[in-house]
């Protein structure tokens, strides 16, 4: 499929060039958000029209929150197939769905309320059970009813969401944790190192999985963390470093604050787009 002008309402002229390979720079947050929308109706178009479905796993934060505003105009909302879009989440606070710090909460008011997409299609995590360790079976076994399995036996998102914290933690993926990568799980509930609370999140191994992951990555307080993941050497390595995306893309969406420390090589020479191989669409 060409770039530019191939699915109605996208083109790709209107995204900044790849300053390395799968990392885009825009001016500031806003723009972020409305190239994330542009991606986000260009794979919608892409997945539904060779498998008829678009399987998403959504994030939590300030960034994707402005994403779920511009999906949500007319301009956006429009372009997408929403019965044949499903959502998943790629972690949850173990908080009741109306609770301010829900992850599902933050999307459904945005996003979800705003488009046409069937209740049934929407599946989110209830991370707010008395026994987390259940409910994260629960979604295992939900992931499993509608998500086809890659050659490892782990489910394929079309598109992960993901965001990358100060200290290189991803989803609900964080330094230092037991078992990142050693896992069989499909969804675990640690603790956050700092404060203690428990978490659901998708595993490294399903992260890995998807087709694409795209993470979105604003402000200047980020902008160690994409250096170091980019660019560092860490031992351990980060989490978010983990998510390298074998059989698929991993892709980076960044405003220029957070950009600021990448190299120069990095934050000012555009490299040219490869080709995607047959996995990746």
């Amino acid at each position: 499929m060409d770039d530019a002008g191939a699915i109605p309402g996208t083109n790709r002229n209107l995204l900044p060039p790849e300053v390395q390979p799968g990392v885009r720079v825009c001016p500031d947050a806003p723009g972020v958000a409305r190239a994330a929308a542009r991606l986000f109706v260009e794979w919608a178009w892409q997945s539904i029209a060779g498998e008829g479905v678009f399987f998403v796993a959504l994030s939590g934060g300030n960034t994707p929150r402005e994403l779920y505003r511009v999906l949500a105009t007319e301009e956006f909302r429009t372009q997408v197939d929403w019965a044949k879009v499903h959502l998943f989440w790629g972690d949850e606070r173990a908080v009741p769905p109306d609770h301010p710090e829900s992850n599902y909460g933050m999307a459904r008011r945005e996003l979800l309320v705003r488009v046409p997409i069937p209740l049934a299609n929407v599946h989110r995590m209830q991370a707010e059970q008395a026994s987390l360790g259940r409910a994260a079976q629960d979604y295992e076994e939900t992931l499993r009813r509608y998500l086809p399995l890659d050659a490892r036996g782990f489910p394929r998102l079309h598109l992960i969401f993901l965001g990358l914290g100060p200290d290189g933690h991803t989803a609900s993926l964080f330094p230092g944790a037991r078992k990142v990568r050693a896992t069989s799980r499909w969804v675990s509930t640690p603790v956050h190192p700092k404060f203690g609370s428990r978490r659901m999140t998708l595993t490294l191994p399903v992260l890995n999985a998807a087709h694409r992951v795209l993470f979105l990555v604003t402000g200047a307080e980020k902008a160690a963390a994409l250096r170091d993941v980019l660019d560092g050497t860490h031992d351990p390595p980060l989490p978010a470093q983990l998510v390298t995306v074998p059989h698929g893309r991993r892709e980076f969406l960044v405003d220029e604050a957070a950009a600021s420390l990448l190299s120069p090589n990095a934050a000012g020479q555009a490299s040219p787009r490869t080709e995607e191989s047959p996995e990746d669409r």
